[in-house]
C-alpha cells in the first residue's frame, strides 16, 4: 500500500514562510513526479508545482519565485517545498501528489492527506 504523509503546514504572518515536507512509501517501483496542489476553500483544487524525477519543475504563475520545490535526492521519495513571501491568497489545503509505477502497466496518481497552511494579513 503507497502512502504520503505530509508535514510543516500552520498559521504564519503574510511575508512569513513555511516549509513543507511529503514522504512518501510503500510498494513504488518507479516515480514519475511529485508535487503539490492546493484547494481553498469554496475553490477547486489546483496545481502548484510539480518535479518530474528528471529534475524538471512546473509552477503555478501565481507562486513563481516565492516557491521552491526540491527533493531528497537520496531517498526520491521526499519532496519539499519552501514557501517564501507568503500571501493571505496562500491560504489553502495542500496536497502532496505522486504518479508512479506501483505494480500497474501504467503509473498511478496518489494523494496525502493534505496540510492546512493559512496566511493571516
Amino acid at each position: 500500500q503507497v502512502q504520503l504523509v505530509e508535514s510543516g503546514g500552520g498559521l504564519v504572518q503574510a511575508g512569513g514562510s513555511l516549509r513543507l515536507s511529503c514522504v512518501a512509501s510503500g510498494n513504488i517501483l518507479s516515480i514519475r513526479h511529485m508535487g503539490w496542489y492546493r484547494q481553498a476553500p469554496g475553490k477547486q483544487r489546483e496545481l502548484v508545482v510539480v518535479l518530474s524525477s528528471d529534475g524538471l519543475s512546473n509552477y503555478a504563475d501565481s507562486v513563481k519565485g516565492r516557491f521552491t520545490i526540491s527533493r531528497n535526492n537520496a531517498a526520491k521519495n521526499t519532496v519539499f517545498l519552501q514557501m517564501n513571501s507568503l500571501k493571505p491568497e496562500d491560504t489553502a489545503v495542500y496536497y502532496c501528489n505522486m504518479r508512479a509505477y506501483t505494480g500497474n502497466t501504467t503509473p498511478d496518481d496518489y494523494w496525502g492527506q493534505g496540510t492546512q497552511v493559512t496566511v493571516s494579513s
